[in-house]
């Protein structure tokens, strides 16, 4: 479970002021008042980060990036098809950052340094490549589909985040925990002598 917590701490961190914003709507909270809310938390929280001089990932600027301008924007443009197609630039936007190799790896617990770097450089990949479903489908259901954009809206983006999340932890989880098994038990022997 700790393995776990410590794959989601950097993951919040990086989406904190975007997981507000959704957080404040599905609260009831008003689309005006919670854009505004979020963007100075997100602003915020950076402008904390940097105080203590700890790294802002690219993805968390991508995230604040993307609650300025486009929040800015809703609170300019009330157009439904605005808001129904920004998700895919979102989307397009996160997919580019999630293409540096190597973004997950901050991800890794320390405890498996060596033994599943390259799952992990893979796996960020199938992310990038989710994220650029996520933005295909989206723009398909907004502008082809418009009425049942809310229910694409309210399932697939999450159940598929949530059904990666889980493939991808199960399957390094399964191959690396044994590799570190493997490796710690031959450390033994060799300090033991």
């Amino acid at each position: 479970m700790t393995n776990l917590a410590h794959a989601f701490r950097p993951l919040v961190n990086d989406l904190f002021s975007s997981l507000l914003f959704a957080g404040l709507l599905a609260a009831g909270v008003d689309a005006i008042v919670a854009t505004v809310i979020a963007m100075a938390a997100g602003a915020g929280h950076v402008l904390l980060w940097i105080v203590l001089r700890k790294p802002v990932a690219p993805l968390q600027w991508a995230s604040l990036g993307l609650v300025l301008v486009f929040g800015t924007a809703s609170l300019f443009l009330h157009d439904p098809r605005f808001l129904m197609a920004k998700p895919t630039i979102i989307y397009l936007i996160v997919a580019t950052v999630m293409l540096k190799r190597g973004w997950m790896l901050r991800y890794m617990p320390p405890i498996a340094a060596g033994h599943g770097e390259r799952m992990m450089i893979a796996y960020g990949y199938v992310w990038a490549g989710l994220m650029l479903l996520s933005a295909a489908l989206n723009l398909v259901f907004a502008i082809g589909f418009p009425a049942q954009w809310p229910l694409y809206k309210a399932v697939f983006p999450i159940a598929s985040k949530l059904a990666l999340f889980a493939v991808q932890y199960a399957h390094i989880r399964a191959v690396v925990r044994p590799r570190v098994i493997a490796a710690m038990a031959q450390a033994r022997p060799a300090s033991a002598g």
